[in-house]
């Protein structure tokens, strides 16, 4: 029974891995980087919300969201969230209805990974399934050097939460909801993507139009 089982994963693997290759690049719109409501105001209606109506998020609000979160903000193309000794080691997979894809701040594009709805595989809670989307934070070790595995992990995890904190007031300027979470089968979801060993889920975040 177990070899059944495993047998059925990876054919369900390998199957999901080559449907990817049927989704194409997707060139995000030219950012909006003005605007938007003042920093007071944004971080007076910041919250965490749990409710999501099916709703998708426009182009622009998609390349608006994901630029805030991690986007290019300097010549240099340093990003809009801190990374210890400019490192860059997280990594945002957005999973949306048709499939999950790697955000590329440079070219500011989503590239396909995995064909397919894992919304609901983004986290253990029923709620993330309804979201438009669902951001998950990989660290990449192998950008991290000789660092301890202690001291990669307290990285990651701070720019991580540097990230998600761009989204929150991002929502929050936007009218949209999210939540922060740290509820995943982080096993499970890294074989869904395909992983390396060197890469670690680190959390996920829900995001969309709340739920009227």
């Amino acid at each position: 029974m177990r070899t059944t089982c495993s047998l059925a994963l990876a054919v369900a693997a390998g199957l999901a891995a080559g449907l990817a290759q049927d989704l194409k690049p997707i060139a995000l719109p030219k950012p909006q980087t003005e605007g938007g409501k003042p920093l007071m105001q944004a971080l007076k209606e910041r919250k965490s919300s749990r409710e999501f109506s099916r709703e998708k998020l426009s182009p622009g609000v998609l390349s608006n969201l994901l630029w805030a979160a991690l986007g290019t903000n300097r010549p240099d193309g340093k990003r809009t969230a801190p990374s210890a000794m400019d490192r860059r080691g997280i990594e945002i997979y957005v999973a949306l209805p048709d499939g999950v894809y790697l955000f590329e701040a440079g070219p500011h594009r989503l590239s396909p990974v995995v064909a397919g709805d894992l919304r609901a595989r983004t986290g253990t809670q029923a709620f993330v399934a309804d979201a438009a989307l669902n951001l998950i934070y990989v660290a990449d070790y192998a950008k991290m050097g000789n660092l301890k595995p202690e001291d990669k992990a307290a990285y990651a995890s701070a720019e991580a939460g540097f990230i998600g904190e761009n989204v929150y007031l991002f929502c929050a300027s936007e009218g949209l909801g999210t939540v922060f979470r740290a509820l995943i089968d982080r096993d499970a979801l890294a074989k869904a993507l395909n992983l390396r060993p060197d890469q670690r889920i680190t959390y996920s975040q829900s995001i969309g139009y709340p739920k009227k």
